[in-house]
């Protein structure tokens, strides 16, 4: 039998997290030393199934299959493509930082205080959520999939409720109340999309026989497994209606300004730049491979969605007073973006949307985490309360500078290139939904710009006189993430090339080709 490898890149971090949980309590920094070591292993370990998987090779590698309960046909399969590939590899990435970035956000409240946090606890949770998001970007029987996609909330309802941001103006007791708020709304909003879906993966078992993705792809494509038109939309429904809810999608995005305002920063990057990618990423795997045809039917309707989504979330980003709030409603804004790419059905569209994912998830994590930075400092969200910031920190106002450019899609950062793609994927065949969804990158640049300059320019404000810089463990944070940006900026090639075949299989699925451009004949 082959190294399992996909396998032990997901039990490691869950393995972490048990022997992160049973640290005694009183040795807190060993139990951080050693959620940061289990998470630079499973790093090396995402690394290893990136230079093992071949692009040009078979649609799905490092394959592992056996019997789980033989009754139901239930099976545990594991499988990648070139789009889980790059974002099994973007959460391994980011982890490390997310838990050097919270390296004291689960400490004691106060010192002597009878009130504590348990720090085993917050590490152990964070290492759980990556286990299960790279079980989720592995598995190829649907109902393995679905058992890790809910089994995520359970450890993020505890990070977002017993965790939650200290800064917060009306003092501890309306934090916590706040905090219980955001965590239940997060969590029925979630579970009611999971439940349709749960619904949806057994009517597919009625009308397959089974879970297996790839044997029910390949019977719908021989022809063998025929499903009603009926049948099939109402089951596409059923999936994306809870990928809607991950991913956010308008209406169903509610709960993601309350989540991240509420979390800790860590928290609110673990959220939307890596919990999050799953909903987008089950779109492309799930939707499109298992109901090509009701794919098709609904994309009109998805792409006004997305549209709403970028239009409406960068809207309401220009007029948050709450840091953390503006950066959850631009997200909103991106993952519109991401999901208009995806059912725009043109390669360049795809291929924009995968690179999109990767690139949000490093821009927002960048942003996010210095972000919180400069709330730990002050002990305030609100934008009013800061002024004059580049001053006395000019380190810390230049990566918030830069992470903020990369938000806006500024040209030689990363997401530029993913956004353009989607836009130019989206005109080649919806011109007019092109054409609207790039107000939304004129809002944008508005956006940021004006929380960057209500935050870090003008006088100094005297409660930020003495804000001190980033410090050496921020600055292992924050540089890597923003040198990332740069170079997939300029040269986004190694990630194009991984995903771009998994792009075209998925064209294939829903037997879509792109649209030739209308050249006039020369006279």
């Amino acid at each position: 039998m082959s190294f399992p490898l996909l396998t032990v890149t997901a039990a490691l971090p869950a393995l972490g997290a048990v022997a992160t949980a049973a640290v005694p309590a009183a040795r807190r920094t060993a139990a951080k030393w050693l959620a940061l070591l289990v998470s630079l292993a499973t790093l090396a370990l995402a690394i290893t199934v990136l230079v093992r998987f071949d692009p040009d090779g078979d649609r799905y590698q490092l394959t592992e299959s056996h019997s789980w309960i033989a009754d139901f046909g239930v099976r545990y399969e594991l499988g990648v493509d070139g789009i889980a590939v790059a974002l099994i590899a973007l959460t391994a990435l980011l982890i490390p930082f997310i838990i050097l970035a919270g390296w004291h956000d689960a400490d004691p409240l106060e010192t002597g205080s009878k009130r504590w946090r348990p720090t085993q606890g917050f590490f152990a949770l964070i290492l759980a959520v990556e286990a299960m998001v790279i079980l989720s970007f592995e598995a190829t029987d649907v109902f393995l999939f679905y058992i890790f996609f809910e089994a995520m909330l359970i450890p993020m309802y505890f990070l977002i409720g017993g965790f939650g941001d200290r800064a917060h103006e009306h003092g501890e007791q309306a934090a916590a109340t706040q905090r219980s708020y955001a965590a239940v709304k997060f969590l029925l909003y979630n579970l009611a999309g999971g439940l349709i879906m749960l619904a949806a993966v057994i009517g597919l078992y009625v009308v397959a026989g089974n879970f297996s993705l790839t044997e029910i792809a390949q019977a719908r494509a021989s022809g063998e497994l025929d499903m009603a038109t009926s049948t099939e939309r109402w089951l596409f429904l059923g999936f994306f209606f809870a990928f809607a809810v991950k991913a956010p999608l308008w209406p169903l995005h509610t709960w993601l300004p309350n989540a991240m305002q509420e979390s800790t920063a860590p928290v609110a990057v673990l959220i939307t730049a890596v919990v999050d990618k799953v909903g987008t990423f089950a779109m492309l795997r799930f939707c499109l491979q298992l109901f090509p045809e009701a794919s098709k039917w609904a994309t009109p309707a998805i792409l006004v969605l997305a549209l709403i989504s970028i239009i409406y979330g960068a809207l309401l980003a220009v007029g948050q007073r709450d840091i953390k709030r503006l950066i959850a409603y631009a997200s909103i804004s991106h993952f519109g973006f991401i999901i208009m790419g995806i059912f725009a059905m043109t390669s360049q569209g795809q291929s924009g949307a995968t690179l999109y994912m990767v690139n949000h998830g490093i821009s927002t994590a960048a942003l996010m985490l210095v972000a919180g930075f400069l709330i730990s400092r002050r002990g305030s969200r609100l934008i009013a309360d800061y002024g004059g910031v580049q001053k006395v920190a000019p380190v810390l106002a230049g990566t918030f500078l830069i992470g903020g450019l990369a938000t806006l899609s500024l040209p030689g950062l990363a997401p530029f290139v993913s956004e353009f793609l989607v836009l130019v994927g989206t005109f080649a065949r919806y011109p007019v939904i092109g054409v609207i969804a790039t107000l939304g990158i004129v809002l944008a640049a508005l956006y940021t710009l004006v929380l960057y300059q209500r935050t870090m320019t003008g006088p100094v404000k005297p409660e930020v006189s003495a804000m001190p810089d980033l410090r050496v463990r921020e600055l292992v944070v924050v540089a890597p993430l923003i040198a990332l940006l740069i170079v997939l900026g300029v040269y986004p090639k190694p990630v194009t090339d991984i995903v771009n075949p998994a792009v075209e299989q998925t064209m294939s699925d829903v037997q879509k080709k792109d649209p030739q451009p209308e050249v006039e004949a020369a006279k």
